[in-house]
């Protein structure tokens, strides 16, 4: 009895260990070397070359405890988004920027 309740306490602790570690983050894997998160659009475009499709939108900003007038424009953050098609048994890739740098690089079947 005595061994399986340390087996039980050393897998807690593992677990409890790996939760504490840093989530890994994506990169982009292209003939011209790898993109990760951090880089600016144009380090990606030089490594990966132009993508597919691009598309940009303005995420409002808000700020705690700091109210607007009423009709006041939201402030805003242009988000940019790249999509590359990595050819036929590849996963597509969509690059997000914010502020010209990537902030995140996720891969799938289809652009999200």
């Amino acid at each position: 009895m005595k061994h399986n309740v340390r087996g039980l306490a050393f897998a807690a602790l593992a677990v409890l260990g790996m939760l504490g570690l840093p989530a890994h983050a994506e990169s982009l894997r292209c003939s011209g070397g790898g993109g990760v998160e951090g880089d600016s659009r144009l380090s990606v475009a030089f490594k990966c070359g132009e993508p597919k499709l691009k598309d940009s939108f303005c995420a409002p900003v808000y700020e705690a405890g700091q109210p607007l007038p009423y009709g006041a424009p939201l402030p805003c953050m242009v988000i940019d988004e790249w999509l590359y098609d990595r050819g036929a048994g590849n996963l597509m890739v969509t690059v997000r920027f914010r502020s010209g740098v990537v902030q995140s690089i996720v891969y799938g079947r289809e652009p999200r």
